[in-house]
């Protein structure tokens, strides 16, 4: 084969790559999606008429066809076999509700239409202990097969192991009619019934819909090899990419192009930063792709491998809008159509990003791929601004249009804080990869808020993610589940022969597709004891060295480690990757430059309208030019704006390297406005990036808790306050505890008004603004690097047991307090850092009726205090905006 050709399929265009291995010449186009869309580009690119037969080539494809089917519904009609007495578990799932303040309650509705419960169910250790009949399932699944139904999951208690009785139920299905059958253990074989099965019928759902696409295509083109991008980041032969396999087949091309970008570059860690129309994903990267085996998509739980990419409503068509107090950015968008305002579609009638960076200067209207249209955008710029006016603010149309984008920015950056802050990695530490069509405009902002210093633009930054599929390597996953042993020397020294019959079957599957040389990964899931988190170390065959590995992940996450506490083996996980045929070049033809050049262009900027800012196309730098900010590069897909105190280097490989050269106050830090009322700029960045803590505050406390009450049942809240105890910002957790929290924070202050930066409290006193005892809520003071109190942190979680006359401390006829168990009166928990163990297991078994399981509590209780954090959390963004009190500026119009 002459012609390699590497496709995105996205929800609007399909990006299409052409190599000539004969030439090595690289051409590039953009085609609107449909089915047909990757048959238009191929012929596109080879310069072939509508009806011309396409020669022999390998195609490589990632392809949203999956995410829209199943956002969309339009997935194969499912029928779920389980097992009975369990037809509504997966509707029942977890029981959480995704929007816990919502009045207008929205269930999902499942991805199949009918059930049919069977006796089948194996035991707990897998053996089978029940079988149907028969004749009565073959009548069962006929009536099934007869009402349309052409697409079966099948689920079987306990039979994730094993598959024996799934695999009867399957070839059941097969003889009465349903052209495609799915067993759960097929595809996660691994505990856990809900998600497991959640993640059978997905496959049922969606695979029939990729195989459909995938027949059509290849009698196009008859000859070639199609290769499917998997969300794990891997190739796989199309019979082998499922539905679940492919929810992130898009993005995943661009995160293996930014991992080959960043070696190119020379840098070990770095982040993933892809903004295109309607949202932006990130992912971390450190010599090799994160990967995820949990998750969930359009409210269904999905267990398969895949990129640890996380995706915020943040692109160029997010609508940007006031309400009269706020700016606010997303989460809604403009999509394809109407668009945004300056499309000139006569349906568009709101602000997007787009419109603002047009504005701003940071959009030019002759280097987009179609004419744009300014004098909506500042029709409605003036508008706000007019409307800040009538509410006693002073912004001007381009300040109004400089705090949507900063805001915008605050929201990617968060995101960014969510894949590397959160995980305990310094994002300072990372350089950041930028790609996609909006990326350039925003990436030199994002660097400065984040404290990044070296921003990668790729010369295919605009295409990058059908780049991607050319980089990538075959690939497959295994699993075996462990049993929740207990890590010790014998069981670390048996994992040896688990992780070899893994490689060995993975090896098997991709020398059947073409690899020829393999590497393994080789992955544990580890876990504390009583907890359901789990973190994923690489392998060792010596319990010390998992446990340090181990320890040293949750301190770097979680700020602590539970010392003597058993730590359990989980998983087993091998992803064997195989590679058929050689990568592209690192550096992409160059094109000719243009003709003429543009003229000097406006900048809006920090507050001001710079004049005569170069504008330069990417063909005319040299290897070696150094471009000093504010400039514009602009290019085939998309445009770069180099901000003041950056400069920007090309490398021989094609690579723009930006980096700060100054310490120009970030954007984020400056007053926005001189007005007598709540900036409405500063109100959104502060609020919402302190909602953002308060709910990594919760995701972490689920994620470690001992508490079923707290991990499962989601019984908790998180929230900030001001200095003074008032309630700034709160994720939406129970609502119960948000009213009273307050009161239990302005009591500790009152009981504590000497406490010390490093110092964390106690309490589940009624008295005190508690509820009923087993709601416990420690409460945290954050500090200045002057020791000045600026803020409390405080959580509350419902404990399993702390104690009284019945199992739960909730007794239905106490008289007195401490029939229902131990009371906490704002007790120091935490003294300059020390925490105070022996004191709280003193307490916990004090009383006539003591904790019964005082372990677990003091295990809750002392994670709280690093989850809450010293204050580093709040970042910079608040901090110039406080009065002396911690209460003025800022913080009150949040409240």
């Amino acid at each position: 084969m002459r012609y390699d050709v590497w496709i995105d399929r996205g929800g609007t265009f399909t990006d299409c790559i052409l190599r000539d291995r004969a030439t090595g010449e690289l051409r590039v186009t953009k085609v609107l999606s449909s089915d047909e869309a990757p048959l238009v580009g191929i012929r596109r690119l080879l310069g072939l008429g509508a009806n011309d037969a396409i020669p022999p080539c390998e195609i490589r494809m990632g392809t949203t066809l999956a995410t829209n089917a199943l956002l969309e519904r339009k997935g194969a009609r499912t029928l779920l076999v389980i097992s009975r007495g369990f037809g509504d578990v997966l509707e029942i799932g977890t029981q959480a509700r995704p929007e816990l303040f919502a009045l207008e309650i929205r269930k999902p509705k499942p991805l199949y239409e009918a059930v049919l419960e069977v006796d089948a169910r194996a035991a707990p250790d897998g053996t089978p202990e029940r079988e149907p009949n028969a004749e009565e399932l073959a009548r069962a699944l006929e009536a099934a097969r007869s009402r349309g139904l052409s697409s079966a999951a099948v689920v079987v208690l306990h039979d994730y192991g094993s598959g024996t009785l799934e695999r009867n139920l399957t070839r059941a299905a097969r003889a009465a009619g349903f052209t495609h059958t799915v067993g759960s253990h097929e595809l996660a074989p691994e505990i856990g019934l809900v998600a497991r099965g959640d993640t059978a019928v997905l496959d049922a759902y969606l695979t029939p819909v990729l195989t459909d696409h995938f027949e059509k295509l290849t009698r196009e083109l008859s000859g070639s090899r199609l290769l499917v991008m998997q969300s794990s980041g891997g190739l796989s032969e199309p019979g082998r990419c499922r539905g679940p396999h492919a929810i992130l087949s898009g993005p995943a091309g661009g995160a293996v192009a930014a991992l080959h970008v960043a070696k190119s570059a020379g840098c070990a860690r770095a982040i993933a930063f892809d903004m295109g129309g309607t949202s932006t994903d990130v992912s971390r990267i450190e010599g090799e792709l994160e990967l995820r085996y949990e998750t969930e998509v359009a409210g269904v739980a999905l267990r398969a491998p895949m990129l640890a990419i996380h995706t915020v409503a943040a692109g160029g068509g997010s609508l940007c809008r006031y309400d009269g107090h706020r700016l606010s950015v997303g989460p809604e968008s403009a999509g394809a159509r109407p668009g945004p305002l300056c499309y000139g579609a006569p349906e568009a009638t709101e602000l997007a990003l787009t419109d603002v960076n047009l504005a701003l200067g940071r959009v030019l209207p002759d280097a987009f791929p179609f004419p744009l249209e300014r004098t909506r955008v500042d029709a409605r710029l003036a508008e706000i601004s007019s409307a800040i006016r009538e509410r006693g603010g002073s912004l001007s149309p381009l300040e109004v249009a400089e705090g949507f984008f900063r805001i915008a920015n605050q929201n990617m950056a968060d995101a960014i804080r969510e894949v590397s802050i959160k995980r305990g990695y310094d994002v300072r530490d990372h350089a950041l990869v930028v790609f996609g069509g909006a990326g350039g405009q925003h990436a030199c902002a994002l660097a400065r808020e984040l404290g990044i210093r070296r921003v990668l633009f790729h010369p295919l930054a605009g295409v990058l993610s059908a780049y991607g599929m050319g980089l990538a390597d075959l690939s497959t996953s295994g699993t075996r589940e462990l049993g929740d042993c207990e890590l010790n020397e014998a069981a670390a020294a048996e994992l040896g022969a688990v992780f070899e019959a893994l490689e060995a079957k993975g090896r098997a599957a991709l020398a059947l597709e073409g690899a020829r040389t393999f590497v393994t990964r080789r992955k544990l899931e580890l876990g504390y004891r009583g907890t359901d988190h789990a973190l994923l170390v690489d392998a060792a065959f010596d319990a010390a060295t998992l446990r340090a590995r181990f320890e040293s992940q949750h301190r770097a996450e979680f700020g602590y480690v539970r010392h003597n506490h058993p730590i359990e083996l989980r998983r087993a996980r091998v992803t064997v990757s195989g590679r058929a045929s050689e990568p592209p070049a690192s550096a992409p033809n160059a094109r000719a430059p243009r003709g003429t050049r543009r003229p000097p262009s406006s900048l809006f900027w920090n507050g001001e309208l710079l004049r005569d800012v170069p504008v330069l196309d990417r063909a005319e730098l040299a290897v070696g030019a150094r471009v000093v900010g504010p400039a514009i590069i602009t290019e085939d897909t998309s445009t770069i704006v180099v901000d003041p105190g950056f400069d920007l280097v090309l490398r021989e490989d094609g690579i723009l390297i930006a980096s700060p050269v100054d310490s120009r106050e970030d954007t984020v830090n400056r007053p926005a406005s001189r007005t007598n009322g709540p900036d409405p700029i500063v109100l959104e960045l502060v609020g919402s990036r302190f909602m953002s803590i308060a709910e990594r505050m919760g995701h972490t406390l689920r994620r470690t808790a001992l508490s079923v009450n707290i991990r499962e049942r989601l019984d908790f809240s998180c929230a900030v306050f001001d200095a003074h105890g008032g309630l700034v910002a709160n994720a939406p957790h129970i609502p119960v505890h948000l009213g009273a929290m307050s009161e239990s924070v302005r009591a500790v202050l009152a009981l504590h008004p000497d406490a010390e930066p490093g110092d964390a409290f106690v309490t589940n006193d009624p008295a005190l603004g508690g509820s009923h005892l087993p709601d416990v809520t420690v409460v945290a003071p954050v500090h200045d690097a002057s020791g000045r109190r600026i803020a409390v942190v405080a959580a509350r979680g419902h404990h399993a047991d702390i104690g009284g006359t019945t199992p739960g401390s909730m007794p239905a006829f106490s008289s007195s307090l401490e029939e229902e168990g131990i009371v906490f009166r704002a007790e120091r928990l935490v003294h300059r850092g020390t925490f105070e163990r022996e004191r709280l297991f003193e307490i916990l078994a004090s009383g006539p009726y003591p904790a019964r399981r005082p372990s677990e509590n003091v295990a809750d209780i002392e994670a709280a205090p690093p989850r809450l954090g010293t204050g580093s959390d709040l970042g910079p963004t608040p901090r110039p905006n406080l009065g002396g009190d911690g209460r003025t500026g800022t913080w009150a119009p949040c409240q």
